[in-house]
């Protein structure tokens, strides 16, 4: 089933929020972005199922590079939306259309970002599947492979 999100004209992001489900780690959202990010940011490029995406602020302009897990699925990477679609990083994603992931060692180009509401978490291995249901995760950005 594919993410329809709400219309946006006259709709502001907390608007957007309240529709968001909640998922139960999304307390932790502040801790990682100050702490557990600054750490793994240094070896979450080189990990299986971690990478580095680097997005450009959709208002500032500027280059953010952000630790998050990231699974391969045939010509396409899929990220479990762990706190949820009202994040910043996928706010500059889906507004740019693309972005750049470092995984493995390797750039890769990613484009046409799609939420993905998938209650069933099929896109992804069966032990994550298993942690991401019980933490109430249901959305799903898949992006392709440039080139």
């Amino acid at each position: 089933m594919r993410y329809q999100p709400p219309p946006t004209s006259g709709c502001r992001s907390r608007d957007i929020r309240q529709t968001a489900p909640t998922t139960r780690l999304r307390f932790l959202r502040p801790f990682t972005t100050r702490i557990f990010n600054r750490l793994s940011i240094h070896v979450a490029g080189r990990l299986p199922w971690f990478a580095i995406l680097t997005t450009v602020g959709r208002r500032s302009g500027k280059t953010y590079r952000t630790p998050i897990n990231v699974f391969r699925r045939g010509d396409a990477y899929v990220f479990a939306l762990t706190y949820g679609s009202d994040v910043q990083w996928l706010k500059n994603i889906m507004a740019a259309g693309d972005c750049w992931m470092q995984t493995r060692g390797r750039d890769v180009h990613l484009v046409e970002p799609e939420l993905i509401v998938d209650p069933d978490l099929g896109l992804l291995p069966p032990p994550v599947r298993m942690f991401l249901t019980f933490d109430r995760v249901t959305e799903l950005l898949r992006m392709r492979v440039d080139g």
